[in-house]
């Protein structure tokens, strides 16, 4: 199966990975482009949903309640803290674009009914990660602190060829509270747009084994395995990622090949 796909930019809502149509079963993403003017109507039915604003601004009503403008950045590289709206199961939300604005839609089905909620900057908290040539900051935009019950949700930058995620590392064991079963999906973007990245997936046992060349505005599942991205030099590599499953959080586990460098970078840590 191949698990990147390519978002070819439009208006409107362009869903990307459905459930029921892709690798993933806990797991949707789409993305909405509008322009000057423009309004979209969503339903997010039985999900919770995230509308990550990645440039521009839009108005936001749910169940026919205005929660204002979200949005403050003109493209990803702008900043490392995005906002967001994050609109509970059963809700009618209408999106309104005052200008252009291109919104990164995570959703994942829920039993219980939460409230909507805006998360702006002051509320996204970014961290630095890993060391050199490992090293990237990563944001927390929708994790457990908000209305959210499934989603965790953040931006990663990854500075001219260097690696993130690195050991590669997995989600796909119910061994709590030291790894869970999460889905995940990562969603690029290049400064210069015409930059690339390689994201490795791959399992113990071989039956998956993938290095996707990843470009500007593609994405890709991870149904299970390892994962590990490296950026090519020269450019700035941004990804969105975003997870769902049985537990809400990072539960996860480093291949044992791999895990003498976290403990090397833990070591770093504590000279």
């Amino acid at each position: 199966m191949n698990y990147k796909k390519t978002y070819v930019p439009k208006k409107g809502y362009t869903p990307l990975c459905e459930i029921g149509k892709c690798s993933l079963k806990e797991l949707e993403f789409g993305i909405i482009e509008l322009s000057d003017g423009e309004t979209l109507d969503f339903d997010t039915r039985d999900r919770e949903t995230a509308f990550i604003i990645l440039s521009g601004k839009a108005d936001f009503q749910a169940n026919g309640v205005g929660y204002g403008s979200v949005g403050s950045r003109r493209n990803v590289f702008e900043s490392p803290k995005a906002e967001c709206f994050y609109a509970p199961r059963d809700c009618k939300v209408q999106i309104h674009s005052p200008w252009n604005v291109k919104i990164a839609v995570c959703a994942t089905p829920v039993a219980e009914k939460t409230e909507p909620q805006v998360i702006h900057q002051d509320a996204v908290r970014v961290v630095r990660l890993g060391e050199k040539p490992w090293e990237r900051d990563t944001s927390f935009i929708v994790d457990g602190s908000t209305n959210a019950k499934k989603l965790t949700i953040g931006e990663a930058y990854i500075t001219p060829g260097n690696w993130a995620g690195f050991p590669p590392h997995k989600h796909d064991v119910d061994n709590m509270p030291s790894e869970g079963i999460l889905e995940e999906i990562y969603y690029f973007l290049f400064d210069p747009q015409q930059g690339f990245g390689v994201q490795c997936l791959y399992t113990s046992d071989g039956e998956i084994d993938e290095a996707y060349r990843v470009k500007n505005d593609e994405l890709v599942e991870f149904p299970r395995g390892y994962h590990t991205t490296v950026g090519a030099p020269g450019y700035n590599t941004y990804f969105l990622w975003l997870m769902a499953g049985e537990h809400q959080g990072f539960y996860r586990s480093n291949d044992p090949d791999h895990a003498w460098v976290a403990a090397v970078e833990n070591l770093l840590k504590k000279r």
